[in-house]
This record gives C-alpha cells, structure tokens and sequence, in this order.
C-alpha cells in the first residue's frame, strides 16, 4: 500500500505542472514557441522541485526511478539547456541523499552517458519511443549494477532481476502516459488554435468578399451614368455628376467600414421613406433601361421612419440589382414593381418582379452566407441586406415561384407618433 501511496503521489507531483502548462497553451492561444518552450521549462523545474520535495524514495527504490520522467521529457520535448539543469539537480539530489550512498563522479558518468545516448538517437530521427525504451535499457543496467553492488547485494540474483523488472516497467508505464497525455493535451490545442486561425481567415475572406461585392454596386451605377454622359450636354453633366458624386461618397463609407472588419453599424435619423425609394430608383434607371425593365414605384408619400439613409440604400440596390439579374430573357415585357403598405405598428416594402424566380430550395437558403445561384456570384448581398435590416429592427423575406415572380418583403417597424 505505501508503494502504491508513493507511486501516486510522484504521479501527481509530475502531471500537475504539466497540467498547468497545458492550461496556459490553452488560455494563451497565440502564444509563440519561445513563450511555450519558457512556460514547459518552469513546468519541468517544477515537477522536479515537487518530486524531490515530497517523494521519500524510501520504498525499494522504484519511486527515486520516476525523478528521471521530468529528464526524458526534457531530452523530447525540450532544450540541450533544460536537460543538462536537470541532470545536475538529479545528480546533487542523489549524491546529498542520506539514504544513498553512490560517488558523484559515478552520477556524472550515469548523466552523461544518458545526454549522449540521447543526443545521438535524436539527431539520427529516432522516434520517441525507441528514445524512452533505450533510456529505459540503459538505466536497468545501471539499476542491476547498483542492485548488486549498493542497495542490496545479499539478495538473489532473480529477485533483484524481477525488482528491476517491475521497476523499470512501472516506469515505462507512467512515463509513456505522461508523454502520451503531454503530446495529446498540446495536440489538441494546436488543432484548436489551428481551427481559431481558419475561423478568422473566414471572417477576413468573408470581409473582403463582402466589400468587392457591395462595392460593385455604386461602381455599375458611376459607369452607366458615365456611359451615358455627353458633355455637350450640360443638363446631364448638372443632373448626372452629383449622382455620380454621391455613389462614390457611398463606396468610401463602405471601404472605411470594412477596412475596419467590424460589424455592420447604424446611424440612424428620419428619413422620408418615399424621398429613399425614389432616389434609389432614379440612380438605378441606366440599368433599368439598359435591361428594358419598367419600374412602378406606388404608395403613400411623407412617411417618416427611423433609418439609416445609406445602408438602407444599400439593401435596396442590391435587391433592384438581383431583380434586373432575374430577368427572364423569354418573357416580353419585364417590370420590378415597388408597393409600400402602412399595417399597425409595421412598414412594409414589397419589391416584385417577373424574372425567372426561384424554387423552394432556393428559397430556404437564399440567406445562406457564399449561397449563390450566380455563375459569378460571391453569395453575399441577401445575407448582408439581412444583417442590416435586422439593425434596424426588421425583417428580410423572399417569396417565389419558378418561371414567373419572386417577391422581396422588407419589413421595418413603424410608430406613427414618433414622427
């Protein structure tokens, strides 16, 4: 029982800076190899310091055995430097244990044979455990020297052969399950941390596609305003470069928001919901007629909400822009109709149109972040005019059949004693 004791008690004086050390891998996620090889250092120190504190190595000789697992350790996991402190910290412990009386020139002898044995199995790439069994070899003959010729050479030969027997397999044991849950529990962060840097350059990929999408947008509003510009005409350059002004305007305050990777942010003021429609309209009409698509803008003007005037713009021209894209090329006549509907405490937007329309998979995950239907697609325009409808309150829904319509529901909320 008091072997078992001793046996659990080294187990614990091992594992519990090793413990903390894969704690700290943990809590410092993007923490160098230089901080990492440091922090298994103090650990290794410290299991050293632990087991020479409170192991007795009075029982045979088995428990003064597991001083060695911080050493082999050090020689697989860490620094030449490391493994050489150890080694003199193991050598002086030895050498000032009453209980012990062994040469210190003997001890060095002992270290150094094993620093070299292992120094040389690693530089030929030799796997960790044909490193553990060797050192394991070599201290069983040293362990039968001191057997025979220190501790007790009045025993029989067998039974000192089957003491270092059980000695040196309860050794391997704890050894190579501390290596095993050293290796698994650094293993697992790194898989972790490896996980946390694809999450992020998720999140940077869907930024950057995110501002090379939307971004598109004002870019084709400027170029078919551009395309159409004739300067002799002086009532269209008035009436078209502060269209084109405005647009660019729009594409910095997109690039300053992305370049920052943060979420969509609102600033919200009343807006004049009807002025919002027909402005968005008026900018988008070189599309529009360059696709031949007739575009009914209905409902009750001087209704005030609550809005942020550029994102709102936003959605809207990404949802005009997918229904331009949806025209059916069969059909003769194309329009996008825009209906507004006062209902309680909610303002509703319908945008319909007679394109190809979507069916009900389509429906299901048109939302879907990178879901595209487009050849060229990037899948991000619906779940981005979500995203910022939802700021505001409201909600984003899609109504389809194939062949003949979808219907875009933007739905924001409305007090009418607010305004």
């Amino acid at each position: 029982m008091q072997i078992i004791n001793e046996m659990i008690l080294d187990i614990i004086c091992i594992l519990f800076p090793l413990s903390i050390y894969i704690i700290f891998l943990a809590y410092f996620k993007n923490t160098d190899e230089k901080k990492q090889a440091i922090f298994l250092e103090v650990a290794l120190y410290s299991s050293i310091y632990l087991l020479t504190r409170f192991s007795s190595g009075k029982v045979l000789i088995y428990p003064m055995i597991l001083l060695n697992i911080p050493l082999i350790i050090s020689y697989l996991k860490s620094s030449n430097r490391v493994s050489i402190i150890i080694s003199i910290v193991l050598i002086l412990y030895y050498y000032f244990d009453n209980d012990v009386n062994i040469s210190i020139y003997y001890l060095m002898l002992e270290y150094l044979l094993y620093f070299l044995v292992v120094k040389y199995l690693s530089d030929k790439k030799k796997s960790k455990l044909t490193i553990l069994a060797t050192f394991a070899i070599i201290k069983s003959f040293i362990m039968s020297l001191q057997m025979f010729l220190i501790f007790d050479p009045n025993n029989g030969i067998m039974s000192n052969y089957l003491l270092i027997f059980l000695i040196m397999n309860i050794f391997l044991f704890i050894a190579y399950i501390v290596l095993i849950l050293l290796n698994k529990g650094e293993e697992i962060i790194d898989l972790n941390n490896v996980i946390q840097k694809l999450e992020k350059e998720k999140k940077l990929r869907e930024s950057l596609f995110k501002i090379t999408h939307e971004v598109k947008n004002p870019i084709a509003v400027c170029k078919g305003y551009l395309d159409m510009i004739d300067y002799n005409d002086k009532e269209k350059l008035v009436k078209y470069i502060p269209i084109i002004k405005d647009e660019i305007n729009r594409t910095l305050i997109l690039m300053d928001d992305f370049l920052d990777y943060t979420k969509v942010q609102i600033e919200k003021d009343i807006v004049d919901i009807y002025m919002l429609l027909d402005d968005t309209v008026e900018i988008m009409k070189p599309l529009f007629k360059k696709h031949h698509i007739k575009v009914n803008l209905s409902g009750d003007d001087e209704i005030y909400l609550e809005l942020d005037y550029n994102r709102m713009k936003q959605v809207l021209v990404n949802i005009l822009k997918n229904a331009i894209e949806a025209k059916d090329k069969k059909k003769d006549e194309h329009y996008i109709n825009i209906n507004t509907i006062k209902k309680n405490n909610e303002f509703i937007i319908k945008i319909k149109d007679n394109g190809i329309g979507m069916d009900s998979k389509t429906i299901k995950r048109v939302s879907e972040m990178f879901y595209t239907t487009k050849e060229k697609g990037t899948g991000l325009g619906v779940a981005l005019s979500k995203e910022i409808i939802k700021k505001h309150g409201g909600s984003l829904k899609y109504t389809s059949v194939k062949n003949k319509y979808t219907i875009t529901t933007i739905t924001l909320p409305y007090n009418e004693k607010n305004y």
